[in-house]
């Protein structure tokens, strides 16, 4: 690998303060899933771990060839899908077996990470990059912030109808809309390929 431009740095500058913060969700959302027993806050978790992963391979993907960028989106696509499913299993064993979601902690986590993947979609969309892997990252921060708004509005149902369903349903469509994005990636890295 050559010497990184000042663009590149400015890439790994941002994936790498993306990656802390994400890994930081990962944390804080998965404690708070399971203090709430929330599928939708899980869901949150496990997608914010996937999305840490993600972040790193295309931080390590900066200033390298196009096909470790493509490699990078590519993997990034399938962990999507891989945790879509994960998330499914799981909301189908709270449906099947119960589950008693705590509305006020699921709205409560639901705001701060909205406001952090924010901050982490404003950063990526400073950096002006059109190149695969930093599209990867785009949607990966966009779905994320989407699944927020949803786990608050879960959050509310769950407090006011006294049922766990909202959560479960949230939970689930946080699942599909991660494996929309990871075929979307997918198909981006195919597109890129065929460019190339």
């Amino acid at each position: 690998m050559t010497s990184l431009s000042k663009d590149d740095q400015a890439q790994r500058r941002t994936l790498l303060i993306v990656l802390v913060l994400n890994a930081l969700l990962f944390v804080g959302l998965g404690i708070g899933g399971l203090v709430a027993d929330s599928s939708a806050l899980i869901a949150n978790a496990a997608d914010n771990a996937s999305d840490s992963v993600v972040y790193l391979l295309s931080f390590l993907a900066v200033g390298r060839a196009v096909h470790w960028k493509r490699r990078a989106a590519r993997t990034s696509g399938i962990l999507l899908l891989l945790f879509a499913v994960g998330v499914l299993v799981d909301t189908g064993r709270r449906w099947l077996f119960g589950a008693e979601p705590f509305g006020p902690t699921m709205m409560a986590m639901a705001v701060v990470a909205a406001v952090i993947n924010l901050i982490c979609l404003v950063l990526i969309q400073r950096a002006q990059s059109d190149e695969v892997h930093m599209r990867a990252a785009e949607t990966f921060s966009f779905n994320d912030f989407a699944s927020n708004g949803g786990i608050l509005i879960a959050g509310g149902l769950v407090m006011w109808l006294h049922q766990p369903w909202p959560d479960l349903v949230v939970g689930a469509i946080v699942a599909l809309i991660a494996a929309k994005g990871g075929l979307e990636i997918l198909e981006d890295a195919k597109a890129t390929s065929e460019e190339t």
